[in-house]
C-alpha cells in the first residue's frame, strides 16, 4: 500500500517535464522519425536513444540550476558577461533565436495540427474562405495561453502526451517489431550512407533550445526549495523518457512498414490505411493533431519567457506584456498558415541563430553547474565528461544547421 501511495505522490508531482516532452514531440520530430525509420529501418534507433540521453542531461542540469539559484536562466546567462557589448550580443542572440525562431516555426506547428484534423475528418473545413482547422487550432492555443495558469497547462499537456502515447504505441503494435533485427549488433552505431543529416535531424528536433528556457521558468514557478529537487528530477526523467518512447514508436512504425516513400506523418498514415484499415489512420491522425497542438502552445510561451527574462520584465504569466509576446508569436504563425506564407529568409535566420545558440547555452549551463557560488552540488568528474560529450554533439548540430542553410 505504501508503494502505491509513493507512486501516486510521484505521479502527482509531474508538471514542467511533461511540458518539455510535449514541446519536443512536434511535427518536426514526427517527420524526422518517420524518415529515419522509412529510409534506414532500425539502423538509426541508436541516434534517437542518444538524442534522448542528451536531452536528459541538459534538462536535468537546467532543473538543478533553476531550483538552487531560484533565478531566471536567461538572466543567469546574460550576467556571465561583464562587458556591456557582450551582454547586448547575448540578449540579441537569445531573442533572435527564441522569439524570431519560434515565430518562424509556429506556422509549421499549427500546420501539423491542421493536417491531423484533416486526416481525422477526411476533408478540409472552409470558414469564410479560411481554413477552419487553422481557426480551431489557433482558438484552442489562444484560450490556453491567455486564460490558463501553469497547473491547467500542465494538465492539458499531460493529457495530450498521454493521447500521443496511446496513438503511436497502438500503431507500432499494429505494424509489429522485428526484435531480432532491432537488437542486432550490426545496427548499433551504424551510420548508413546518406544518413548523417538525418542523424543530426533526430538530435536537433529533440534537443530544442527553447525547451531549456521554458523548463527553467516552469521549474522556478512550481518548486521553490532545494528539498523539491528529487521530485523535479523524477518529473524530468519520467516525462522525457515517455517522450522518447513516443519518438521511438514513430520510428519503429515507419521501419516496420518498409516503405521508402514515407517522408512525413501524412505518408505514414496513408501507408497504414490499406494494410490495417481506416481506424489505424484515424489513431495516427489524433497523435499528429496532439503533437502539433502541444508545440503550438509551448513555442509562444517559451518566446515570452525568454523575452521577458532578457529584458527584465518579470516572468508572471498573468502580465499583459507576457501575454502580448506569446500571442504575437501565435498570431504570426496563424497569419502564415492562413496565407501559406513560407518566409525562407526568416527561417534561415532562425536556423542559424538556433544552431549557434544551442552550444553556447549548453556550455554556459555546464559552467554554471560547476559554479560553487551558485550551485551547492556541483558536477562531479563523470558528469563533466558527459557534459563535454553533449557539448560536442551540440557543436555538430550547430554545424549541421549552418550547413543546411547554405546548402
Amino acid at each position: 500500500m505504501n508503494i502505491v501511495k509513493k507512486i501516486k505522490k510521484k505521479l502527482s508531482s509531474l508538471g514542467p517535464g511533461s511540458v518539455v516532452a510535449a514541446a519536443f514531440i512536434g511535427p518536426g520530430t514526427i517527420t524526422m522519425c518517420s524518415i529515419a525509420g522509412a529510409q534506414f529501418g532500425y539502423s538509426l534507433v541508436w541516434a534517437l536513444i542518444i538524442s534522448i540521453l542528451i536531452t536528459l542531461v541538459i534538462q536535468s542540469t537546467v532543473v538543478r540550476i533553476s531550483i538552487v539559484s531560484a533565478k531566471p536562466l536567461s538572466k543567469l546567462l546574460i550576467n556571465q558577461f561583464r562587458n556591456k557589448y557582450l551582454k547586448f550580443l547575448s540578449i540579441f542572440l537569445l531573442i533572435s533565436a527564441i522569439f524570431v525562431g519560434n515565430a518562424a516555426y509556429e506556422a509549421g506547428n499549427i500546420s501539423g495540427s491542421v493536417l491531423g484534423l484533416e486526416l481525422i475528418f477526411n476533408d478540409e473545413l472552409d470558414v469564410f474562405g479560411l481554413n477552419g482547422y487553422v481557426v480551431l487550432t489557433g482558438l484552442i492555443a489562444f484560450l490556453i495561453i491567455f486564460f490558463g495558469n501553469n497547473k491547467f497547462l500542465e494538465r492539458i499537456l499531460i493529457s495530450l502526451v498521454l493521447v500521443m502515447s496511446i496513438s503511436f504505441i497502438f500503431t507500432v503494435f499494429l505494424v509489429g517489431v522485428d526484435f531480432s533485427e532491432l537488437i542486432s549488433p550490426s545496427n548499433f552505431f551504424k551510420i548508413p550512407d546518406g544518413s548523417l543529416l538525418i542523424i543530426a535531424g533526430l538530435i536537433g528536433t529533440t534537443v530544442v533550445p527553447y525547451n531549456i528556457f521554458l523548463h527553467a521558468a516552469l521549474v522556478n514557478e512550481k518548486w521553490g526549495s532545494k528539498n523539491d529537487l528529487k521530485d523535479a528530477s523524477f518529473d524530468t526523467v519520467f516525462s522525457i523518457l515517455i517522450g522518447g518512447i513516443i519518438s521511438l514508436c514513430i520510428l519503429l512504425t515507419a521501419a516496420g512498414l518498409d516503405k521508402s516513400n514515407i517522408t512525413n506523418a501524412i505518408d505514414l498514415a496513408n501507408n497504414l490505411e490499406p494494410l490495417y484499415g481506416s481506424f489505424s489512420k484515424f489513431v495516427l491522425a489524433i497523435g499528429l493533431f496532439s503533437a502539433g497542438l502541444t508545440s503550438s502552445i509551448t513555442a509562444p510561451l517559451a518566446a515570452a519567457y525568454v523575452v521577458n527574462g532578457c529584458l527584465d520584465l518579470g516572468l508572471n504569466r498573468k502580465s499583459l506584456v507576457f501575454k502580448f509576446i506569446a500571442l504575437l508569436v501565435l498570431l504570426i504563425g496563424l497569419f502564415s498558415s492562413f496565407f501559406q506564407i513560407n518566409s525562407i529568409e526568416i527561417i534561415k535566420f532562425a536556423q542559424i541563430t538556433n544552431g549557434i545558440l544551442l552550444p553556447l547555452v549548453v556550455i554556459f549551463l555546464f559552467v554554471l553547474a560547476n559554479n560553487k557560488l551558485l550551485v551547492s552540488k556541483t558536477n562531479n568528474l563523470f558528469q563533466n565528461i558527459i557534459s563535454f560529450l553533449v557539448v560536442v554533439f551540440c557543436l555538430l548540430l550547430c554545424f549541421r544547421s549552418i550547413l543546411k542553410v547554405f546548402s
